[in-house]
């Protein structure tokens, strides 16, 4: 085997590692209003999370085109590049799920493959019509969009059941979010596998594997599924509390009504191929379900630091990643720098935990 060889199956097996952290990381975004309003137990709604994120990373391929062939130009990028892209993205990943922030994984990706771009080629790597008119314009509507579709929905809803019994109002919207979840859990993983995708078929064009826009291999979608679902269901429980409890107290025909709203805002945005966050969706559909109740309602200061970690996303997944390819360069172009990289992070990695769980603190309540 190559070096570069070596250098396409650590890339391979960092992407889908990465795919696993979007997974857990995001599993928030799926399951925690319906868990916060009792609609699902917890196992039940993250297994359920977990298979209709794999079925839904088999939909579409249309946001794996946008990350493979519209952001970076694909002819000047090597497997390096990408490698130190993902792991900027893992980072970022896992700092925000260590406090408990849901920012985007979406965007941490694309910030770091464009970070370590930049620092490998310069600013030509990056297709700015795609980055700003598919990446950064979604990601600023998105979430408005979700915010005033759940506003208006839950203004819609609560007029319909102005005048029925409160018992069978909270079991039927209960069993109305049990619907809209799982509508939810498949458009995230129409969209968020589909990255993973992306960036796996760009470092196969960059290999000489296949051909400019080539779309992913069958390999590719059936492997970015199943590690986006095995993540899913690891549950990502600090981040569940922030969006299912802490931005606002949710009642079922609130959670319905985000969880609605996020999942046609997901859906529309794949089918033209937006790589869109879905951190920032449904943080939209929760925050607008509990201002059109009442402004009061949302609790602004953690809505505030919510909105903070997205806007850090982007240029901190690219420092990391472009930090990372400086790194690499160190010991050459060859695999040894890759392979380094990889020792040094998941020696560090294991050292963060054992020191957590030594101080008596566990990683993730379940």
């Amino acid at each position: 085997m190559s070096s570069s060889d070596v250098v396409l199956v650590i890339v391979v097996a960092t992407a889908l590692a990465f795919d696993f952290t979007n997974g857990f990381h995001d599993t928030a975004n799926v399951v925690a209003t319906s868990i916060s309003t009792g609609a699902a137990a917890p196992k039940v709604a993250i297994g359920a999370a977990s298979i209709l994120n794999f079925v839904g990373a088999f939909i579409s391929i249309s946001v794996a085109a946008t990350v493979a062939n519209d952001v970076v130009n694909a002819a000047v990028i090597t497997p390096t590049i990408i490698f130190a892209g993902l792991v900027g993205a893992t980072a970022w990943n896992l700092v925000t799920w260590w406090f408990g922030l849901p920012s985007s994984s979406s965007h941490a990706l694309i910030g770091g493959v464009v970070g370590s771009a930049v620092a490998a080629v310069g600013f030509n790597a990056i297709l700015a019509e795609g980055l700003i008119g598919k990446v950064l314009v979604p990601a600023i509507i998105a979430p408005i969009l979700a915010f005033l579709v759940a506003g208006v929905g839950i203004g819609a809803s609560y007029r319909i059941i102005g005048k029925q019994r409160p018992g069978v109002v909270k079991r039927g919207y209960k069993y109305g979010q049990v619907a809209s979840g799982g509508l939810l859990a498949l458009a995230h993983g129409t969209n968020d596998a589909q990255k993973t995708m992306g960036v796996i078929t760009l470092a196969l064009i960059a290999h000489g594997n296949l051909g400019a826009g080539a779309d992913p291999p069958l390999w590719v979608i059936a492997s970015s599924a199943a590690a986006i679902s095995l993540g899913t269901y690891s549950g990502g429980w600090r981040i569940i509390k922030t969006t299912g409890t802490r931005i606002i107290k949710m009642d079922s025909v609130q959670g319905f009504s985000a969880q609605g709203a996020g999942a046609a805002v997901i859906l529309a945005s794949t089918h033209f191929g937006y790589p869109l966050s879905t951190t920032h969706v449904i943080n939209g559909g929760v925050m607008g379900a509990g201002a059109a109740k009442r402004v009061s309602a949302v609790r602004w200061g953690v809505a505030g630091n919510i909105v903070t970690a997205w806007i850090l996303t982007l240029p901190a997944s690219a420092l990391i990643g472009a930090a990372v390819y400086g790194i690499t360069r160190i010991f050459g172009t060859g695999a040894l720098g890759p392979l380094l990289v990889t020792v040094m992070s998941l020696s560090l990695l294991a050292a963060t935990f054992a020191r957590r769980s030594r101080r008596g603190a566990p990683v993730a309540a379940s």
